[in-house]
């Protein structure tokens, strides 16, 4: 059973752990007892998204053997205005860079992370408007 713990720095300022056993800082702004000294939970959930997604799709198009020079994950959310101020809305966009990307194959790694593998996906979309799209060598 996977665990996690935070443990409270001062005010707001906590350090959490997981099973991997890595040291994780956050933080909040000074007005709410913070030292402003490291992410905010709610910035680290988006992250986790970009990291689980990406993860996926650079494995799948690294087994698919697609020879790309850069990917970049993009993440950009909305917020309700009232508490809790909850996301309403993901948008994921993908970035890749390289020469003669095949998109199929692109397209492919995105939806087998979409559908299959990215369990931090899967959980927001329970809850919120998960929206994907891909560029290929954005300016």
């Amino acid at each position: 059973m996977p665990k996690a713990k935070a443990v409270q720095i001062k005010g707001v300022t906590f350090m959490g752990l997981t099973d991997s056993n890595h040291w994780v800082p956050m933080d909040g702004p000074s007005q709410f007892g913070g030292s402003d000294a490291g992410i905010r939970p709610k910035e680290l959930m988006l992250l986790a998204l970009a990291g689980c997604t990406g993860s996926d799709v650079a494995s799948i198009l690294d087994k698919m053997r697609v020879p790309y020079k850069k990917f970049e994950v993009d993440i950009e959310a909305e917020m309700a205005e009232e508490h809790p101020k909850v996301y309403t809305k993901i948008d994921i966009i993908y970035r890749f860079w390289g020469e003669s990307l095949d998109t199929s194959k692109l397209e492919r790694a995105i939806e087998l992370s979409e559908t299959t593998y990215c369990a931090v996906s899967a959980m927001l979309k329970k809850s919120t408007e998960v929206n994907t799209r891909y560029v290929v060598n954005p300016d």
